[in-house]
């Protein structure tokens, strides 16, 4: 036994230990050594629970009648989250789950409350090792404050007592509220909240804390008339809690732990009592009596699922397609989130690597029977977007561009801000005309933000850094860099996106699948129009090259500086014939023999291949050549372009050193063309676009 002296001088012994059944009634039918299971017997109307001994005897509270929110302060080592688990566990032996269930928040290292877990009364557990899920749990507890109200409205009742059971009680629980406030200060408006209107919707908060002044607002602490205080360091915060400097005087040794005041609102003078300790043991007798009872219902839906498929959510309208799951823990639901083709805009989604984001175009493009993926290549790209610009191609029901950030990089200066233009265009094409347009990216650069801005909603992924998360429009507490794939913050809401099933093994896909999902503008091969051609190129050997082994060495002739070119009256080649054969060389290689020259037929055709310099110096050539020829040139030499054929327009991108040129026609527009490739040649650069 312990001395204690109370306030008003009054010796009184107080047990030096406590255990919890020493404290707890029988359950009805149950035996001494409790291998009986019982169950308590209804009792609606109040929580009471015996949770320690007094000199006098039995502590007991009725978290209704005396609160309905109680303060538990204590600093570390003083016994405070030992009392919080048998508050708890007694509650669960006086009261059914259907009576009573929990919601355990611990904000000190996860482990306190983690034997609680098998009563069936404990609805859900939160702690500070998942801070996103503690957020969403709290904010959950608003949605079901509403439901709450609602079943009262419905039933007529002033209470939850008086809705026949329809209504139980739930007793929030908190382990170091100061931690939880600190990591989510926004969270405090609900507690503060929860604490005004919880009483009649039967809703009772039991928060500890090391400390109450700094942590516990007005607003709070006026609707927690319960207290109870172990040992506090600062006077202060004893007055506080119980109206006089008592807990501050409580010993620190081991014998002062689970010494505790208490202060009721009828209780003129806090009273001392000893804490009563949880045994495994009594846990475990409890646990055995309500084995098969009904679990309490949590207040939130579960977490999201890490990876979603399609086949697991409902089917989506006439007209829509499946983006993913949305969860709304405010709303105390999770919806299927959809796209409207044709009605709803678009959406920009941001993601750096691994994030999921091209997947997620892909899923959306496989729900859409005429939707269509961008293709990747530069040329294809830049094309297919012109032409939907320039109203020579339709506006596609779904139009996905993927990592449009890289595409911008991958251009030109001067064709990447002319494609960024062009697809701003089209954009507002698909908004005017029933088209929907979804745009993802890594960074939100400039211009990304520009085509960003002209679509209702962004999507924000894992991005590869916190900065990258602000700059795309993310909040600062919403950065997250252990996001899963597919997990994307979404118009308010966190949302596990749809992925695409993985390919089977053999490689084959369904049907459906196979059919062509990606918007095409097809490159043609260069045949020439005309019989005398003039080739603009930087590199006129090679380029002579590649052109004779496709239409003969004979067709083909090189500009040489100071060597004039004669054109005969007919198409032939004339006093320039003997270059023809010489294109070649022998490349410093002894002993290799040059082709033999020859003269070609009568109006046979002749390629002329030279560079800017070269053909600005056969000026009048050119001119025959532009008025009656065809001229064409290399994606290489793209200056002279606009130098010598007067283009002023933006051609067609062409890839550079790729077998890629432009060719004039006689309107003076440019269209891109492929060039033969050399014989040998297995560079995918020099290959037609697949």
């Amino acid at each position: 036994m312990r001395h204690l002296t109370r306030e008003h001088g009054e010796e009184a012994a107080i047990p030096a230990e406590v255990a919890l059944s020493d404290v707890l009634p029988p359950a009805p039918g149950q035996e001494a050594d409790g291998s009986v299971p019982g169950r308590p017997p209804a009792r609606a109307e109040g929580l009471r629970a015996a949770i320690g001994r007094d000199a006098a005897g039995v502590v007991a509270l009725d978290l209704v009648d005396e609160g309905p929110h109680a303060l538990v302060t204590g600093v570390t080592g003083a016994g405070k989250s030992e009392l919080l688990v048998s508050w708890v566990v007694a509650l669960a032996a006086a009261h059914t789950p259907e009576q009573v269930g929990f919601v355990l928040a611990d904000f000190k290292g996860g482990t306190a409350f983690e034997r609680l877990r098998a009563l069936p009364h404990v609805a859900a557990v939160i702690t500070d090792l998942d801070a996103s899920g503690a957020e969403r749990g709290v904010r959950s507890l608003r949605a079901e404050l509403r439901r709450r109200e609602g079943v009262l409205a419905t039933s007529g009742a002033r209470s939850v007592a008086e809705t026949g059971g329809a209504l139980g009680r739930l007793v929030i629980v908190v382990d170091e509220f100061a931690a939880l406030l600190q990591e989510h200060p926004d969270l405090a408006a609900v507690f503060t909240d929860i604490a005004a209107r919880g009483r009649a919707l039967g809703v009772h908060l039991i928060l500890g804390t090391q400390r109450a002044t700094g942590v516990i607002r007005d607003a709070l602490a006026a609707n927690c008339p319960l207290r109870i205080a172990l040992r506090v360091t600062d006077p202060a915060d004893s007055r506080a809690m119980i109206g006089s400097d008592a807990a501050a005087a409580l010993p620190g040794d081991a014998g002062g732990r689970g010494l505790a005041y208490l202060r009721r609102p009828q209780d003129a003078v806090p009273v001392a009592f000893r804490v009563a300790r949880t045994g495994a043991q009594e846990l475990a007798v409890l646990t055995t009596r309500w084995h098969g009872a009904t679990q309490a219902q949590s207040p939130w839906q579960p977490a999201l699922p890490r990876r979603l498929h399609r086949a697991g959510l409902a089917a989506a309208g006439q007209g829509e397609i499946v983006l993913g799951l949305a969860d709304e823990p405010e709303q105390q639901r999770q919806r299927t989130r959809t796209l409207r083709v044709g009605e709803d805009r678009g959406l920009a989604v941001f993601g750096g690597p691994g994030s999921g984001k091209s997947s997620i175009l892909r899923a959306a493009v496989a729900q859409t029977p005429d939707g269509f993926l961008l293709p990747a290549d530069p040329e294809q790209a830049w094309s297919v977007i012109d032409e939907i610009a320039e109203g020579r191609r339709p506006v596609p029901p779904l139009l996905a561009v993927d990592d449009v950030d890289r595409r911008l990089a991958a251009f030109p200066l001067e064709y990447a801000s002319g494609w960024a233009e062009r697809l701003q265009r089209v954009i507002r094409l698909a908004a005017e005309r029933g088209g929907t347009v979804v745009l993802s990216a890594s960074r939100c650069t400039g211009q990304l933000s520009v085509l960003a801005d002209l679509l209702p909603e962004r999507a924000l992924l894992r991005a590869a850094s916190r900065t990258e998360h602000l700059t795309a429009g993310g909040e600062p507490g919403s950065y997250d860099p252990d996001r899963p794939p597919g997990r994307a913050r979404l118009g308010g809401a966190e949302v596990q996106f749809v992925l695409p099933d993985e390919e089977p093994a053999g490689g084959a896909a369904p049907a459906a699948r196979r059919r062509r999902t990606t918007l095409r503008a097809d490159t043609p091969r260069w045949e020439p129009r005309a019989l005398l051609v003039g080739v603009v190129s930087p590199t006129p050997s090679r380029t002579a090259e590649t052109l004779a082994a496709r239409f003969g060495l004979a067709a083909v002739q090189v500009l040489r500086d100071g060597a004039p070119v004669v054109l005969p009256e007919g198409e032939g080649l004339g006093d320039a014939a003997a270059e023809a054969g010489r294109i070649r060389g022998d490349g410093g290689g002894a002993g290799r023999e040059r082709a033999a020259p020859r003269e070609p037929e009568p109006g046979g055709l002749l390629l002329l291949v030279g560079d800017a310099d070269a053909w600005q110096r056969q000026y009048a050539l050119w001119q025959r050549i532009v008025r009656t020829g065809e001229v064409v040139v290399l994606a290489e030499a793209a200056r002279d372009l606009r130098m010598l054929a007067g283009v002023r327009e933006l051609p067609p991108y062409a890839t550079p050193h790729a077998g890629r040129a432009w060719t004039i026609d006689r309107d003076g527009r440019p269209s891109r063309v492929i060039l033969p490739a050399p014989q040998g040649d297995v560079s995918p650069a020099a290959r037609p676009a697949a």
